[in-house]
């Protein structure tokens, strides 16, 4: 188990997303053409960024996940799913890490 990763995908603006609720190891890969066909048919539009992976939620087989998005930033660096406090240079919190009531 991890509590913390040291890439992150942050999309902005999304207007498409389908994926499991919960999953795991995404591997992310090049949409297919009918992927962008189904995005499109329903925002309207070819989104700027299309973004298609496959992952583990659980069951026998990965699950496939869409997502299209007005812009995507990679931010690489340690991000903690916990507070923690002290932070180096190049680690973050998550942004829904808020820190303990006193």
């Amino acid at each position: 188990m991890s509590y913390h990763h040291g890439l992150e995908l942050v999309f902005s603006d999304p207007v498409f997303v389908m994926c499991p609720a919960v999953f795991h190891e995404p591997i992310f890969r090049e949409p297919t053409p009918d992927e962008v066909r189904l995005v499109a048919g329903q925002v309207g539009e070819v989104p700027a960024v299309v973004v298609a992976f496959e992952a583990d939620a659980g069951g026998p087989e990965p699950a496939s996940g869409l997502i299209a998005a007005g812009r995507l930033e990679v931010v690489r660096g340690i991000v903690f799913r916990y507070w923690r406090e002290n932070l180096a240079a190049g680690e973050r919190l998550a942004p829904w890490v808020r820190p303990p009531r006193s």
